[in-house]
């Protein structure tokens, strides 16, 4: 069997359809993110002009959403950007370079994401109780406990589980905006302070700040590109279920500040830590905010049910291909999923649920991915599309290059905003290069495979 049979065929089930593709993008695109960096984004950008970041940031996903839907429908696979980079740079060559690159990242910026989200969980459970340092980080260390705990089984039955997360997560963004559209004063909701839209450096510097948050906000609605591997129809489901959660997500984020902007002050918006707590607080009362609170929690929990599951999928497809390590390859016995991947991804996350802060976290999450998995799947559509048949892709994207180019302009924008963080993400790619070569020195493959121009030279001639 060839490596590119076997990712076809790894043994995973196609169990999961267009409601709970959708399902799992949303729970992980919400998550704690709009609730604990709302106030963060409006003291960015110094007033209610803060919803500007929010467009920006779904404008962004939007025109990304295009780059990931053709790449997801023409190779619906697990491991998702792993497949995506090794066929868009060559299999033999530069992709394998590239792929491991990014498996090699996963191990840093999957556990980051799961760990901003606990440690968001942790931070949010405060309004209900103040917590010593020693109860924050056992609350968010065992939050990624249970987490696999809920993920260690079949994935119908993780289907089943998504929905009822789903639920929960709209319900409650629902509850948010309806109270907002009823106690709305559109005079606090549009209280721009002077030279909110002077567009000058400064304000462009603020922006860069502020979709920092919201574009951690919105990101998950790639997820069933790692999955691909078990979602059903593949070709139709994936760019449908990216673009339904980007326009879904947006429409409820818009909505949802905009509410909130229409109680709350943003003076006093933008110095709480518990911002929708504090809106429903001023509505219904405390014992009203306590549920929201509950709610909001419940959110976090989906958020990072959906990270894990999908990341797990891919360093086991990169070990089917043989471009990393083959233990990571193995499915559980009977249920069926790659569980020393979500085994070995977990207890990272776990450590650094323990040992960092919101803020870094989130920073180190954009650091680390935009270069290699953002803007390298950019510039790998655009060379698949030089290489491969127009028939081998059943979703095109609009206006062909328009969103890949500007997609790719937006991140490297971002990645310059991360300020001194971008210098760790750039060691942690050369690292990943000198990982990379070491691997494949020891198993004498690209770049230090002996050509079989070399090979042939070598044999000694055979007399006539």
């Amino acid at each position: 069997m060839t490596t590119s049979d076997k990712s076809k065929s790894p043994g995973l089930e196609r169990s999961l359809g267009l409601k709970e593709a959708v399902a799992l993008n949303m729970i992980e695109i919400v998550g704690i993110g709009p609730f604990v960096v709302s106030s963060l984004v409006i003291r960015a950008m110094g007033g209610p002009q803060a919803m500007i970041a929010w467009l920006a940031g779904a404008l962004l996903a939007t025109l990304d959403g295009f780059v990931w839907s053709e790449l997801g429908a023409a190779m619906p696979r697990a491991g998702g950007t792993y497949v995506f980079l090794r066929e868009a740079y060559g299999p033999e060559k530069w992709g394998r370079l590239l792929s491991f690159l990014f498996v090699w990242q996963t191990f840093l910026h999957v556990p980051l994401s799961v760990a901003s989200a606990s440690i968001g969980f942790a931070n949010y459970a405060e309004y209900l109780h103040p917590l010593t340092t020693l109860e924050h980080k056992a609350i968010s260390g065992g939050l990624v406990l249970f987490l696999m705990f809920l993920l260690y089984r079949r994935i119908g039955t993780i289907g089943k589980i998504s929905v009822l997360l789903w639920v929960g997560v709209i319900g409650t963004m629902l509850w948010l905006i309806w109270g907002g559209v009823r106690n709305f004063n559109s005079k606090l909701a549009f209280d721009f302070p002077p030279g909110a839209f002077d567009f000058s450096v400064v304000w462009f510097a603020g922006l860069g700040s502020a979709m920092i948050s919201t574009i951690y906000s919105y990101w998950g609605y790639y997820n069933i590109c790692h999955l691909g591997g078990e979602i059903r129809d593949p070709e139709k489901n994936i760019p449908r279920g990216i673009f339904l959660s980007v326009v879904g997500i947006a429409v409820l984020y818009l909505a949802m500040q905009t509410s909130i902007l229409g109680v709350v002050p943003w003076r006093e918006a933008q110095e709480s830590r518990f911002l929708a707590s504090l809106f429903v607080e001023k509505l219904y009362g405390p014992m009203a905010a306590n549920v929201a609170t509950v709610m909001i929690l419940w959110v976090a929990l989906a958020s990072v049910f959906s990270v894990l599951l999908g990341a797990s999928r891919v360093p086991y497809s990169a070990a089917l291909d043989n471009n990393f390590f083959p233990i990571f390859a193995r499915l559980h016995p009977t249920k069926r999923f790659p569980h020393v991947s979500l085994l070995v991804l977990g207890g990272l996350a776990l450590l650094f649920s323990v040992i960092l802060n919101l803020q870094t976290a989130i920073v180190g999450i954009l650091a680390v991915r935009l270069i290699v998995q953002f803007v390298g799947q950019a510039v790998g559509v655009m060379l698949l599309r030089r290489r491969w048949s127009s028939d081998k892709f059943p979703f095109k994207m609009w206006l062909y290059p328009v969103p890949a180019v500007l997609t790719m302009l937006g991140w490297l924008w971002l990645f310059w905003r991360t300020g001194a963080a971008r210098k760790w993400g750039l060691l942690q790619i050369a690292l990943g290069v000198v990982a990379f070569l070491v691997w494949t020195w020891e198993k004498k493959q690209w770049p230090f495979a002996r050509s079989q121009s070399t090979i042939d030279s070598r044999q000694p001639e055979i007399p006539s």
